[in-house]
């Protein structure tokens, strides 16, 4: 494991700000211990530094994976938030979005949310925005890219799409070969 490069850095935090905002330094600068990012085999990873530490023994080819995987960088530089952050983008995340019950398996699928399926979005979610997807009884289910704001989203037809898709929980299942 290594640290990221100050090219990753910016790419990788752009992202998750993104998402979650100014609380990027609440994910790092914990209170009950301290935790960085570690990059192995172009993956991202969440973890605390005690166990960083300790994983120095392990040599880098034997190391799968150490903590939680936030996501990974493409081969053309990009950087694609996984599923499994999502208990981390659901806590700190700034604007959100509650799926009907209708439409939380059609999300699940991995299809884009509709008006029809909106239950609620924060106020004042600008268009483009990274939001993060619950259910009704507020578990996070998958996050996503707002299409237009929540001021625009009144005004609507049921048709009109909402939020893309980017993430959801169905991930697990979809893509269990490749996690």
């Amino acid at each position: 494991m290594r640290p990221m490069t100050e090219e990753e850095s910016k790419t990788f935090f752009e992202k998750l700000i993104k998402f979650i905002g100014k609380n990027v330094t609440l994910l790092i600068q914990r209170k009950d211990e301290p935790f960085c990012f570690r990059i192995q085999k172009n993956k991202v990873y969440y973890v605390s530094e005690e166990l960083m530490k300790r994983s120095q023994n392990i040599p880098r080819d034997e190391l799968c994976s150490l903590g939680t995987c936030f996501g990974r960088f493409t081969k053309t530089g990009k950087f694609k938030l996984n599923i499994t952050c999502l208990d981390y983008l659901a806590q700190y995340a700034k604007y959100k979005v509650w799926v009907k019950p209708s439409s939380e398996m059609s999300w699940v699928y991995g299809n884009n949310l509709l008006k029809a399926g909106l239950g609620r979005i924060t106020e004042d979610t600008p268009a483009n925005q990274g939001v993060v997807l619950f259910t009704m009884n507020d578990v996070a289910i998958g996050f996503g890219v707002t299409s237009k704001s929540t001021h625009e989203c009144r005004k609507l037809d049921p048709q009109a799409l909402v939020v893309y898709h980017y993430g959801d929980v169905g991930e697990y299942l979809r893509d269990e070969d490749t996690m």
